[in-house]
């Protein structure tokens, strides 16, 4: 099983208590998987996953007492198709608040704010999906419409996250890419096994990062510091391979000497070796003055 069917899984196990959110979370899986036919007197909801199915039929008796028939059509997998005809239809549609063509959902729907983490929930599932963080931190719910996708949008964001839509083909996709903002969304969809999973990825990724962070910084010092120490020793070489340690005075020369002894040195080291000893500031003055010296005797060459 994916990750994002393990979250749709957790959160269709979670039945709202109160009547009115069972009704909003109803109605968004309606939205996405559902249509309604006036003439006909028929609702129909069409999915292939098993626990929309069972959620639906779970939330049809315990909000009127309705018992709908549901059939499987076997094809490359199973597709779960539920239907309420007649009187009870018509019960359904009103409830839901829901004509032929199955507009957009009434906002008389999602007044309350458990309303609408109940409805979001339900659109989750039905069309919804979140990439394994292991790898990155996306979420999304795939939109049939436009207006569809802002009202989607508009509930999200109603708490504090800043969601987006964007075109894709001929549907509309309201989405989230930052990491702590899906953490609040799975929150709200009462994702908490999710929600745990998700942070302890997350805390290792960053200790991951932060290590990588630290060793790059330390190999990219370290490299600094031999590209440093190998002209330093080429330039003390150039200095004494054309007779100038005769002209150095006895700091530089004895810096010359200590460095071509202990090329691998770093600044301190040297320092401690020289007599008396000096600090790391030092040290680079006396190693930067052996480097304008080799400069100033190879252009004396050229």
């Amino acid at each position: 099983m994916s990750f994002s069917s393990e979250v749709k899984h957790e959160i269709a196990s979670y039945i709202p208590s109160a009547r009115h959110c069972q009704i909003a979370e109803l109605a968004a899986i309606f939205q996405f998987c559902g249509a309604y036919d006036a003439k006909k007197q028929q609702i129909s909801i069409q999915t292939e996953n098993v626990d929309i199915a069972k959620i639906c039929f779970t939330l049809l008796q315990k909000t009127c007492r309705i018992r709908c028939n549901v059939r499987v059509r076997r094809a490359h997998d199973n597709v779960y198709m539920l239907e309420i005809d007649g009187k009870d239809a018509v019960l359904v549609s009103e409830m839901l608040k829901i004509g032929e063509g199955s507009g957009d959902f009434s906002r008389l729907l999602v007044e309350k704010m458990c309303c609408r983490r109940a409805f979001i929930s339900g659109a989750f599932i039905s069309s919804g999906s979140m990439n394994n963080p292991v790898r990155s931190y996306h979420l999304e719910i795939v939109c049939a419409r436009q207006s569809q996708a802002e009202m989607l949008q508009e509930l999200v964001n109603s708490f504090d996250i800043e969601s987006k839509i964007v075109q894709r083909k001929r549907y509309f996709v309201v989405y989230i890419k930052e990491g702590e903002q899906i953490i609040d969304m799975l929150n709200i969809m009462e994702a908490h096994q999710a929600l745990m999973n998700m942070e302890n990825t997350r805390i290792v990724k960053e200790m991951r990062n932060a290590v990588n962070r630290r060793v790059n910084c330390e190999t990219a010092n370290i490299a600094k510091t031999v590209s440093a120490a190998i002209k330093q020793v080429n330039d003390i070489e150039y200095i004494r391979d054309h007779g100038g340690f005769i002209r150095l005075s006895e700091p530089l020369r004895q810096m010359a000497e200590i460095r071509l002894a202990n090329p691998e040195a770093a600044l301190k080291e040297l320092g401690n070796l020289l007599d008396p000893p000096v600090g790391k500031s030092g040290v680079n003055h006396r190693l930067r003055k052996l480097s304008e010296i080799a400069d100033d005797l190879r252009k004396q060459e050229n």
